[in-house]
């Protein structure tokens, strides 16, 4: 009975146990959140990744003449920007057989580039040159599914309208598959592609053998030893943050703007002053945003380390010692002898 006690008291797990194994495997949905929100903050200027946009509706639009004529769709400016696509079929609802898309940062793919690569960033127990390589092939396994999906547009809408002719219902069909792929389709293909890598590599494994060996040569840590300097930049990190809300909800010049650019949206406006407006408020955006990330670069510098094992292979702990050391220097001082002088003279000769 005693030994079953005992060994089932080694076997309970202390709430500090349960808090670390939550923590390591918690930190993935908490990263793809923290990305997620990071994310939207980066999306609110239009046009925040116009180079990349403008490189995908080029690819797109030559892709679509390539496959199905020349004069299946024509490039144009949006904003600015040669990201406008216009298809053209006879049967398209309108007076000039049209339909105008155009590639927004929303759909240039980048959004689930940074998914796929925080999932396997995330992924315990497998080498960072692997994780790198990994990220590489996805990245560019999704550009193209998302070029894709962008050249899928035009059979479709040709197919709906050719059933039903200058309808403006025929295009429902393409609206539904873009709808469909941007809320689900392109999540499911993600996460079969990081199941399918994780399989391959032996993840699962891994995984299990992480907590008990660390085979990394480096990793990126929370600070554990913390001087004033690492504390002013979390503070100026802090007073960055500070700086980025207030350009944008103190600047009454931005909001002004806001409230146009909604009165434009709510109204279906196209003016010259809607354009002005979505601009100013592009400008305000985009500055806050440049204080937000110098801000978090120059936090997470100061928030954590990155740390390197030693030449035996262990990685550097705190030294916590100096207490111990400072308790334990008054007793390795001499004793004063005890007795008389002769007794202490013949003990020091016998030794």
């Amino acid at each position: 009975m005693g030994e079953s006690a005992s060994s089932k008291a080694s076997d309970d797990m202390s709430w500090g146990e349960v808090a670390q194994l939550g923590l390591r495997y918690g930190k993935i949905p908490l990263a793809l959140l923290a990305v997620e929100a990071l994310y939207w903050f980066i999306t609110q200027p239009s046009d925040t990744l116009a180079l990349i946009q403008v490189t995908e509706a080029y690819i797109w639009n030559e892709v679509t003449q390539l496959m199905f004529g020349e004069g299946a769709s024509t490039l144009s400016t949006h904003n600015g920007w040669m990201t406008r696509i216009d298809f053209h079929h006879e049967s398209f609802p309108g007076a000039f057989n049209s339909v105008g898309l155009y590639v927004s940062d929303e759909c240039a793919g980048v959004h689930e580039m940074i998914f796929i690569s925080t999932l396997v960033l995330m992924t315990d127990g497998v080498t960072q040159r692997e994780k790198f390589k990994a990220i590489t092939v996805m990245c560019g396994i999704v550009y193209v599914l998302n070029i894709v999906r962008l050249v899928a547009f035009y059979p479709i809408a040709v197919e709906g309208c050719l059933a039903n002719p200058n309808q403006p219902e025929c295009l429902n069909d393409m609206w539904n598959f873009h709808t469909f792929v941007y809320q689900w389709g392109f999540l499911i293909v993600l996460l079969m592609m990081w199941l399918v890598w994780f399989k391959f590599i032996g993840g699962a494994n891994r995984t299990m053998k992480a907590s008990q060996e660390e085979k990394e040569q480096w990793r990126i840590t929370i600070r554990k030893r913390w001087e004033q300097k690492h504390l002013a930049l979390i503070g100026i990190m802090i007073a960055f943050f500070g700086i980025a809300w207030f350009w944008v909800n103190g600047n009454a010049t931005a909001m002004d703007a806001k409230n146009v650019i909604d009165f434009c949206a709510f109204s279906d406006l196209t003016t010259p002053n809607c354009y002005d407006a979505q601009n100013t408020w592009d400008n305000a955006i985009q500055g806050a945003w440049s204080f937000a990330v110098l801000g978090l670069v120059i936090g997470a510098v100061g928030f954590y380390e990155i740390e390197r094992k030693d030449s035996d292979g262990n990685w550097p702990e705190i030294e916590s010692k100096n207490a111990d050391d400072s308790e334990l220097e008054p007793k390795q001082k001499k004793e004063k002898p005890k007795g008389s002088w002769r007794n202490r003279s013949s003990s020091n000769e016998e030794e």
